[in-house]
């Protein structure tokens, strides 16, 4: 058997863990890191949180830390038999060992068990269905390990009946496959036949929970493979995205913003022809109104807002944004950028303070504008003056300027 003894591994033994351990150790039950974690230890990445795999049932885990003063916190999780502890200021989730008895694609009813093989069973990929001791010891069932080390995404066990499960799965399948396989193209002709054959169970899946895999796999490697293969696969009506989606843009924009680390939405918008389909996604996924705000703004602007010819590329970005009444519209503008694929403006925007216009009523009133109208008419007269000269006449040349206007 494989042991590991990562510095990652290592520096996951924190007072708090270290007193979890004693409590379970003091009972004989066995507690193990479960999932996620274990892959994250094996690729040598710290993992951002750890689930941990009990052989002791939910009533076991409260009578144990109860009767050591442990503090227990939100107990939703109780029914699928998850416990969190609170102690030395860190949580710790721990679930017992289960089998899925009746699942409906969705939700799964669980009964407890103490055999890990049956637990691992149940779970969705092999590089997702590992242990880890406490001692560092590996078990694993479904060669996850190999899988890992040879970059493969795999079901555990047969495809179709895993999907069966939990629809999401088939997301799931693909958001792993950006993470950690290797090159484009490398699956079982098994598994798309599968997720293929069962791609019609997404519909039922609520949009909430496809939108946060679905961001991920926007964020991913091999995110213009994947997307492909989703309308190829007839995944894509599914999921709320447009049926003729344009996947040349697509194809072009994944690889403009490859290093630019934009949105999800920015990378998904390159699909849409109109902005129907931003409204197609939201009324299927629930996106957030900054995230269909964005998807609106890139449709309408992609085309016309285009760099400047001639020495100053960037003036029709600042343009836009000084005259814009709009919230948040240099972020947009970033985002725009990256659509584009214009790494260089992009830094260049993003290091542009915007200048404050140096006149104001105040300013007028003084050199005798006296009415309200006039005055609004003097402004904008001299906001357009200023902005002609970039931005950059100052107080006295823009009073100078009204005298001749």
């Amino acid at each position: 058997t494989m042991r590991l003894q990562a510095p990652q591994f290592q520096a996951l033994f924190t007072p708090g863990l270290r007193s979890v351990a004693e409590l379970f150790e003091k009972k004989n039950y066995e507690l193990r890191i479960a999932g996620g974690a274990v892959r994250d230890l094996l690729s040598g990445v710290t993992p951002q949180d750890i689930d941990f795999a009990t052989t002791a049932t939910p009533a076991e885990m409260k009578e144990m830390f109860t009767a050591a003063g442990v503090r227990l916190i939100n107990n939703k999780g109780e029914k699928h038999g998850t416990i969190t502890a609170r102690l030395h200021e860190q949580n710790f989730e721990i679930t017992t060992l289960r089998i899925d008895v009746v699942t409906d694609g969705r939700h799964a009813q669980v009964e407890f068990t103490t055999d890990w093989h049956k637990d691992a069973e149940r779970r969705d990929l092999t590089v997702n269905s590992m242990f880890l001791g406490l001692d560092g010891t590996l078990y694993d069932f479904f060669n996850g390990y190999e899988d890992l080390k040879n970059k493969k995404i795999r079901f555990v066990g047969k495809a179709a009946e895993r999907i069966q499960e939990d629809y999401l799965r088939i997301l799931r399948y693909f958001r792993f496959y950006g993470r950690i396989a290797e090159k484009p193209g490398d699956h079982e002709p098994i598994t798309l036949e599968a997720i293929k054959e069962n791609a019609k169970g997404l519909a039922g899946i609520s949009g909430e929970r496809i939108w946060v895999e679905l961001k991920k796999i926007l964020l991913g490697n091999h995110v213009n493979h994947v997307v492909q293969l989703m309308y190829e696969l007839d995944i894509a009506q599914y999921i709320g995205l447009p049926p003729g989606g344009n996947l040349e843009e697509f194809a072009r924009v994944s690889k403009n913003i490859q290093n630019l680390s934009p949105k999800p939405m920015t990378v998904l918008t390159s699909l849409f022809k109109g902005k129907e389909d931003v409204t197609n996604l939201d009324l299927r996924l629930k996106i957030s109104k900054e995230e269909k705000n964005l998807g609106l703004f890139l449709v309408k602007h992609r085309q016309e807002l285009t760099k400047g010819s001639g020495p100053e590329p960037l003036r029709p970005y600042q343009d836009f944004l000084m005259d814009s009444r709009e919230a948040n519209t240099n972020s947009k503008i970033f985002e725009l950028l990256k659509y584009q694929g214009e790494e260089q403006l992009l830094k260049e925007m993003q290091e542009w303070t915007v200048p404050s216009f140096p006149v104001s009523g105040h300013d007028l009133r003084k050199m005798g504008v006296s009415s309200g109208k006039d005055i609004g008419t003097a402004l904008q007269q001299l906001r357009d003056e200023w902005k002609k000269s970039g931005y950059h006449m100052d107080k006295e040349e823009l009073l100078s300027c009204l005298k001749k206007l």
